[in-house]
């Protein structure tokens, strides 16, 4: 039996966190936002899928998903499983919606969105969690899934397939493990730029006591300030604690070299977004002033394009390819592919609503099938609206237990979708 995508559903739905400054930074304070879909289907399977947005606007994108549904409904799942590039290529190169791009902005995060849901309902019709789905698929279909052109001069589908048959060895052995000990993770939840002090200094010691071993801290404030809340953080951490900082894109190639000279010396495992995300020669410029300290970006970056030249120069040695920002799991894929070539960890990003409900599933395939490998790799964590998901992610002691629920752990409750719906939900009224 078929199964006929019959229409779908586009919600507005948005969580008042600015008051609080959660997920306050250098450049954003807003209101975490998903621009979410739910895709219906002729046997009843609902497949859903959003693109996380920081509140304006997430209206804009809702009208992108509108647009994009047109080369959806009335095609079979079936159908898009035979033509994974070709359906792909439907949304994120629409010949009349590509001008608003292409493969970038608004339409792509649209694209996402989309995508995503697709990827949920196969996965739920197949009765598995989604890193599971794509670890078990085989190769061939895997690669078949990648939309190779403007990248086949840093991947080949030869090379993919390759890297994908070659994870295949240990794969036994890495899922018991995974299983029994969780996928790493750090929290990004003590060093909102928004909190004082005295709260930065109790949640890094409340997550310490917890168990976690990698905390972030958000700088690009005045160099003092972030030099002394950074001199907190490890204070309360100790020197055995990984501290990652992130700036949010705020400095200048030159003043993120100059900043991080006086950071340095609180030890960090990476600076996160130091410059603009679209500036490869910027980062690689930065990479080789700050060494041993590396450089991660890539939640913003538009496409696999981006990652390509971020690869390609050396500029990165963190990637942190965001779910639903780059067009869903068939761009995420070439990423997690190129990254591994180039020899790169890749750790997702995952601050925003449902982000980690999203990687976590991404993570857990890399290791399984691609990397191979959990060194260096870890899962961004913040402990904010988890309670709206019908399939929450579960940390404990700093590690991601991995989803057994089918699909991709995204499905918002309906009664928090009524809720927070925009503008006329009861939290907005």
């Amino acid at each position: 039996m078929t199964t006929t995508i019959t229409g779908a559903d586009v919600h507005d739905v948005r969580f008042p966190t600015a008051a609080a400054g959660d997920g306050s930074d250098a450049i954003n304070r807003g209101d975490y936002s998903a621009a979410y879909v739910e895709l219906r289907t002729s046997t009843g399977a609902v497949g859903a899928g959003f693109t996380f947005t920081n509140g304006r606007g997430n209206e804009i994108v809702c009208a992108a998903i509108r647009a994009l549904l047109p080369q959806v409904v009335g095609r079979t799942v079936e159908e898009i499983a035979a033509n994974q590039v070709g359906f792909w290529r439907s949304l994120s190169a629409d010949v009349q919606l590509r001008w608003l791009g292409p493969e970038k902005g608004v339409i792509h995060m649209a694209t996402g969105a989309v995508v995503n849901a697709v990827w949920d309902l196969r996965a739920r019709l197949a009765g598995l969690p989604m890193w599971q789905y794509l670890a078990e698929q085989d190769t061939a279909d895997l690669v078949a899934a990648i939309d190779f052109r403007h990248i086949a001069d840093a991947l080949t589908p030869e090379e993919a397939t390759e890297l994908l048959e070659r994870g295949r060895t240990g794969y036994a052995e890495r899922l018991v493990a995974l299983r029994r000990d969780g996928y790493p993770a750090y929290t990004t939840s003590v060093g909102w730029l928004g909190y004082p002090d005295a709260k930065v200094r109790s949640l890094t010691r409340q997550a310490v006591d917890a168990g976690w071993r990698a905390v972030k801290m958000k700088v690009g404030g005045p160099i003092a300030d972030d030099v002394r809340r950074a001199a907190l953080i490890r204070e309360e951490a100790g020197p055995d604690v990984l501290l990652m900082m992130d700036a949010n894109q705020v400095w200048n190639v030159d003043e993120a070299i100059a900043n991080m000279a006086q950071l340095v010396a609180f030890d960090p495992y990476w600076i996160e977004e130091p410059t603009h995300a679209d500036d490869v020669l910027g980062h690689a410029r930065i990479a080789a002033a700050v060494a041993p300290v590396r450089v991660a970006t890539g939640e913003v970056a538009a496409n696999r394009v981006i990652f390509k030249q971020l690869l390609q120069a050396g500029a990165i040695g963190i990637c942190q390819v965001d779910a639903c920002r780059t067009g869903g799991v068939n761009e995420v894929l070439a990423v997690l592919l190129m990254a591994a070539k180039y020899g790169v960890p890749v750790c997702p990003h995952a601050g925003g609503v449902g982000l980690c409900e999203y990687v976590q599933h991404l993570a857990v395939f890399d290791a399984l099938r691609i990397s191979g490998s959990t060194d260096g790799r870890m899962i961004e964590y913040v402990d904010h609206l988890h309670e709206h998901f019908v399939d929450p992610v579960t940390v404990v002691d700093g590690r991601y237990r991995l989803p057994t629920a089918p699909g991709y752990s995204v499905t918002l409750r309906p009664s928090s979708i009524a809720e927070f719906s925009f503008p006329d939900g009861p939290a907005w009224r």
